[in-house]
């Protein structure tokens, strides 16, 4: 099975949608980890509690999260390539604004917009990718994005660490400035415009929707810190998930609606979403907390500490093309069931096979087959979920997958801690490790489980060549 694609196979258009889709992704998903090995030296520089520089973290994930679905809605309404553009350029100003926060109130304001920005981005780099390709190619265009997005995961604490070591941590946001930048003259010049509908933008909708996922998403970050029986944790959740009800209820009566109800009458869609919010619950928490258990009881620097995960990474770099083309082969179910069942049992033998001295040797090879197993789920998974609708939905699917899964990170990160304080007691790192570890095993296999929904089908691998159409310029 070729890795790549056949000489004279891929257009210009689609070769620039790949490259600056695959280069947004990493850029938003690369801010999300890089932060986390920097907090005590913005901590020690902003003269502030590491209580407050969490938000530097959560204001990110808050916007993200909330913003994802109406940037996808106003993204079909008023154009993919225009909001795709304002997203670069929110997120690359909002960037040099969180390298210019003197204190931590303004770099949690700089953080939030960053958030927003990132939310107009996601949506739209996959909905460019997956409109620039034919069903027949989406598999191997989403895994080579699907490894560059895994390069991301992976080097983000790497590079938080030597950014913030070697020279300081307010290089880890200048960085993006020129990537962010840089890129919408290209956006604009080789992506064609697109868009889903001409219909009004579903304001209520917008509004209950945005409501509803900043509900859930706040009372998931509370969760683990203030327990789940909190007042405000319990008030939040239970309101959210009213909200979604009350959402869900009023977009089956919309005339316009900002998420079409419809989608979820597709087995794939509604179990790929499913699968998405499990797994990277799993894969968030995983990273969160072996991360910590090299820093904690290895006493490992943040740059080593990211060195130590990088033999996580190397299977999704490597796998995630081949994977895409053989879910264009042999159908996504399989590539999802397999995929989750290997990351599954990976991280269940990390919560067996971790000692009380965290020996390295022991933990490398279940963090290889857990990242085997999320490289051959990954890019299965988006093509089930965003590749299969019609074109005028590629930007509200794609804003749905990447709401679950920011949901879906909340969530882990939550439950796992919950069950990582009552097991550490009062300071057992690694009994809390390995009942966390436990926990992300048991999302990964829900996420197996799920994924037997996801209808059996095969794309032959070697049809002829859907013309696609050169890209605009100005529209």
């Amino acid at each position: 099975m070729t890795t790549s694609a056949p000489s004279g196979s891929i257009t210009p258009a689609q070769r620039w949608a790949l490259i600056l889709g695959s280069l947004a992704s990493f850029m938003v998903i690369l801010d999300m980890l890089v932060v986390s090995t920097a907090l005590t030296t913005i901590q020690r520089s902003l003269h502030s509690s590491l209580a407050d520089l969490e938000w530097t973290v959560n204001a990110y994930t808050l916007s993200f999260a909330v913003l994802l679905l109406p940037a996808a809605a106003v993204g079909g309404r008023i154009g993919r390539r225009r909001v795709f553009m304002i997203g670069l350029a929110v997120f690359g100003l909002a960037s040099a604004a969180c390298a210019m926060s003197t204190g931590v109130a303004g770099l949690i304001a700089a953080r939030a917009v960053q958030g927003a920005g990132a939310a107009a981005v996601m949506p739209m780099a996959l909905a460019v990718l997956n409109a620039a390709f034919p069903p027949q190619r989406r598999g191997w265009a989403l895994g080579i994005y699907g490894s560059v997005t895994g390069l991301a995961v992976v080097l983000g604490p790497v590079i938080g660490g030597a950014v913030t070591e070697g020279l300081s941590w307010q290089w880890i946001f200048w960085i993006n400035v020129p990537l962010a930048l840089g890129a919408i003259p290209f956006v604009w010049s080789k992506v064609a415009e697109g868009l889903g509908t001409s219909a009004r933008i579903d304001v209520p909708g917008l509004l209950v929707g945005a409501a509803a996922a900043l509900s859930l998403v706040w009372g998931l970050i509370h969760a683990s810190d203030d327990g789940w029986t909190s007042p405000m944790v319990a008030g939040t959740l239970i309101g959210g998930a009213a909200l979604v009800v009350a959402f869900i209820a009023y977009e089956r009566r919309a005339t316009a609606p900002m998420l079409p109800i419809r989608l979820f009458s597709s087995a794939s869609f509604s179990a790929g979403n499913v699968v998405i919010f499990a797994l990277n619950g799993a894969v968030t928490a995983t990273i969160f907390f072996t991360a910590q258990l090299f820093q904690v009881t290895g006493g490992d620097s943040p740059l080593q500490t990211g060195l130590r995960l990088l033999i996580w990474g190397v299977p999704p770099v490597l796998i995630a093309p081949r994977a895409g083309a053989l879910a264009d082969r042999f159908g996504e179910r399989a590539l999802v069931l397999a995929g989750t069942a290997a990351f599954a049992l990976g991280v269940g033998l990390l919560a067996v096979a971790t000692g009380d001295n965290a020996a390295y040797l022991p933990i490398a090879g279940p963090l290889v087959l857990s990242g085997i197993g999320l490289a051959l789920a990954l890019p299965a998974t988006t093509k089930a979920v965003v590749s299969l609708v019609a074109p005028a939905d590629i930007g509200i699917a794609s804003g749905t997958f990447s709401t679950m899964r920011q949901l879906g990170a909340a969530f882990g990160v939550a439950i796992a801690g919950t069950v990582f304080a009552s097991a550490a007691g009062t300071g057992q790192f690694v009994d809390g490790y390995r009942a966390a570890m436990a926990v992300c095993a048991a999302l990964g296999f829900g996420a197996m489980l799920a994924g037997l929904a996801l209808r059996v089908r095969v794309v032959p691998s070697t049809p002829a060549p859907e013309p696609v159409p050169a890209a605009a310029g100005r529209s």
